[in-house]
């Protein structure tokens, strides 16, 4: 058993408590630095005495008030809207406390609250020029706020997030107006913006639904589709009636699910799903421009494979109309633009993508749509003889024959003059282009787009009826004949 100590333990003496008199001394003591250090701008050693004053005596008014100024100091409003309260709870005549209260109430965007702690100041003091601004700075945020619900139903977000931005310059804590502008410039395509404003919100606070809804419809309205459901349904744990987060969510899901069946269907050679499918997509959510336009320029191509060119090109222009940086839209409409034969503007698409993307592939297309369009303005000899880019030797002169025969000035002799005038045309061009297809280097270098006239090749050194016999030339020739008003025929030799 152990032995028990045969003297007392000497315990240090209890120090008597301070009196009332000598607490209100320590805590006037530490106000007075409180405010040599907030005189420096040493707000956090101010906040630090202001501290110990309220801990020796916390029913002083303008320890609060003061510990509340250095919070607002330090841009921390909620905490200095806590001491401003309590202020004027233990004395209501202290002015500082209510303008205090009042301007944490403004910075943190809630204008009618600050309007009524200015208005009680006035009350007090109605010389109080400074009350008086506050109240005009109160009301200028009240009508940003009303403007900007109105301009929000009309959709137009340009001038909620100029109203956003002028109500954060009167009150820069306020969340409630930087997640307005935030969703604004998610809807305005401007998502790194819109991004940076939500994340400075969420390292804050990380369970802020509102936030947690921005980032997802970033990634929603720039495709990333699952990494935005995931923010969606963190939203709707914060927040479970969060309508907006649960819309977006259902939306993203929906679009997704459509797109990937459209894009089965194309693979699958369906065009005909396909083009269901992309259509019911573009249904689903007007507000997401960047995969409306992936879906409008993906049924443009399935236009093209269903050789509807004009609406594929209408598809690919809406897609432009939603994203003008949009490339492949671009290199579709030219593509459908040369298959329609209008060069001129598949000649502008092109050049708008090599502007663009300045690659080999995109200088060549360019430069095979500006020789299509130069090919263009000549007279296209193959369709004044009615044969294919492809025929072949015997086919060019058969077509010859036909038309030549066809248009001859001696078969319309009886025909007005204006008749006359244009059937000679019409017969020279045949021997034309006769003379340049059924020549190889001619034909060669019509088909590159070359000038003809270079290395005297001159395509007006012809005569049309010189051409004609020299054709026709051989045993029994032939002309023509009358035998009535209007008959013709051959009569050969």
């Amino acid at each position: 058993m152990a032995a028990t100590a045969d003297y007392d333990v000497m315990m240090a003496p209890e120090e008597p408590e301070k009196s009332e008199e000598e607490r209100e001394r320590e805590a006037e003591a530490c106000k007075e630095k409180g405010n040599m250090f907030y005189a420096k701008k040493d707000y956090n050693e101010a906040y630090n005495y202001y501290t110990k004053a309220i801990d020796w005596s916390h029913k002083n008014a303008s320890y609060y008030g003061n510990r509340a100024a250095t919070l607002i100091m330090l841009n921390k409003y909620r905490e200095a809207l806590e001491d401003a309260q309590q202020s004027v709870r233990l004395d209501d005549t202290f002015v500082k406390g209510h303008q205090r209260e009042g301007k944490c109430h403004l910075s943190l965007g809630n204008a009618m609250a600050a309007t009524r702690c200015f208005q009680k100041v006035v009350e007090l003091e109605p010389k109080n020029e400074q009350a008086g601004k506050e109240l005009n700075n109160a009301a200028a945020v009240l009508e940003y706020e009303r403007i900007a619900e109105a301009d929000f139903e009309k959709r137009d977000f340009r001038k909620v997030v100029f109203c956003m931005d002028r109500s954060l310059e009167l009150a820069p804590a306020c969340h409630r107006f930087k997640i307005l502008k935030a969703e604004c410039l998610a809807l305005l395509g401007r998502y790194p913006d819109a991004q940076s404003v939500a994340s400075d919100i969420l390292r804050m606070d990380a369970t802020n639904a509102d936030a947690l809804y921005v980032r997802g419809l970033c990634l929603y309205y720039e495709d990333c589709f699952e990494k935005a459901v995931q923010f969606f349904v963190q939203a709707l744990k914060m927040a479970p009636d969060h309508q907006k987060a649960r819309l977006a969510c259902r939306n993203a899901k929906a679009l997704k699910a459509k797109k990937d069946e459209g894009n089965q269907a194309f693979k699958d050679g369906n065009y005909d799903l396909a083009h269901r499918l992309y259509s019911e997509a573009l249904g689903i959510d007007p507000n997401n421009i960047k995969t409306n336009a992936k879906l409008y320029c993906n049924r443009g191509t399935v236009n093209a494979k269903l050789k509807k060119l004009n609406e594929a090109i209408e598809d690919c222009t809406n897609a432009i109309k939603l994203d003008d940086t949009y490339i492949k839209a671009y290199l579709r409409r030219a593509q459908c633009y040369t298959d329609t034969e209008l060069y001129e503007e598949a000649v502008r698409d092109y050049e708008k993508v090599y502007q663009t993307e300045s690659t080999k592939e995109h200088k060549q297309l360019l430069k095979n749509s500006q020789l299509e369009l130069k090919k263009s303005k000549r007279k296209d000899y193959y369709k004044i003889l009615g044969v294919d880019k492809n025929a072949s030797e015997d086919e060019i002169k058969k077509a010859y024959r036909k038309r030549a025969l066809m248009h001859h000035p001696d078969r319309h002799s009886a025909a007005t003059a204006e008749v006359q005038k244009e059937e000679e045309k019409k017969f020279k061009e045949v021997g034309e282009a006769f003379t340049v297809l059924s020549d190889a280097k001619k034909k060669a270098r019509y088909d590159s787009g070359q000038d003809l006239e270079e290395d005297g090749l001159n395509t007006g050194d012809f005569d049309a009826n010189n051409i004609f016999k020299a054709f026709f030339s051989g045993p029994g020739g032939f002309s023509f004949e009358a035998s009535g008003p209007g008959n013709f025929f051959f009569q050969f030799g």
